[in-house]
């Protein structure tokens, strides 16, 4: 199928199933000279091949595969491309409990992923399964908020990464959830969970003041939105007591958003939050675009693979 073809038709699918692009209204509706797009995955749980026409109301969706074919057809339309998960790589499928994540780290880095976070359900196999796959992941582990100082992961995993793209700084860090009562102690062993709005205060004031990055996005597996319990931190509850943050691209609820939520942070501006269900079903794409004032404008959509 022709490029242009693929394209037309993925814009009209997204139109029939509902899904629409959003604008960030606080952001100067600028002149749009550059544009940098952030595809984004969560909870894929090692579902590699795509549902068959059996399969419920996932017939016929998802796949590593036809994922590739949607995320080609993106990096052609606009170079300025980068690609993150936020977590839950593994667990789900036969190919993790035979190969043990080998399979799907090898999958991610032939799709180029740039970065991913780690969620709880990479410790299934221990985190020395975790670390023993890394050799396989031709892509960096970003996660701000556990200490690995003391376990086999120690400078495996970085606080935050930055990413440039036709003169636009985009930095990236990532929080894990709390692993007690997720995960089993002798899973994550040494493993220090810290707080994760001080860490991201901290992330932000250095991706922004010291880095002076035009972007900042944060790769959370903490989960979008806790209706029965106020104290645990969510993406939405992030958002609002932050600030700095452009983007926060969740993971671990599982929860589809046919577009990104736009909340307010504790400065009054605009935080996209976003997150695509799960399984590898539906692809994020968010479009920033700046002006040669690098005044930003955004869109975002949710794409069914």
């Amino acid at each position: 199928m022709k490029r242009r073809d693929f394209i037309q038709q993925t814009a009209a699918s997204t139109t029939l199933i509902g899904l629409g692009g959003i604008g960030l209204s606080s952001f100067t509706a600028a002149q749009k000279s550059t544009k940098i797009t952030i595809l984004h995955t969560n909870d894929v749980h090692s579902h590699i091949d795509a549902f068959g026409p059996e399969d419920g109301r996932n017939a016929n969706k998802g796949g590593v595969a036809r994922r590739a074919t949607l995320i080609d057809a993106y990096r052609k339309e606009n170079p300025n491309t980068l690609l993150l998960d936020a977590g839950d790589i593994f667990q789900g499928t036969p190919y993790f409990n035979y190969y043990g994540g080998e399979l799907e780290f090898k999958l991610m880095s032939k799709l180029k992923y740039d970065a991913s976070t780690i969620g709880n359900h990479d410790f299934d196999n221990g985190i020395e399964g975790l670390y023993a796959q890394l050799p396989h992941a031709n892509f960096d582990f970003i996660c701000s908020n556990y200490d690995f100082k003391n376990t086999v992961m120690d400078t495996h995993a970085k606080p935050y990464k930055i990413f440039k793209k036709d003169g636009i700084k985009v930095g990236v860090f990532g929080l894990g959830i709390e692993l007690d009562g997720l995960v089993a102690p002798d899973m994550y062993k040494e493993t220090k969970y810290l707080e994760p709005i001080e860490i991201a205060q901290d992330m932000t004031r250095i991706l922004k003041e010291n880095e002076h990055c035009d972007l900042i996005v944060c790769l959370s597996h903490l989960g979008y939105h806790y209706k029965n319990n106020s104290k645990k931190i969510s993406d939405l509850k992030l958002a609002s007591v932050t600030k700095n943050i452009d983007l926060i691209i969740g993971g671990h609820t599982h929860t589809f958003l046919p577009k990104p939520t736009v909340t307010k942070n504790i400065e009054g501006q605009n935080v996209l939050v976003n997150q695509v269900g799960c399984y590898g079903l539906y692809l994020g794409k968010i479009d920033f675009y700046f002006d040669k004032n690098n005044n930003k404008s955004a869109n975002g959509t949710s794409i069914l693979v």
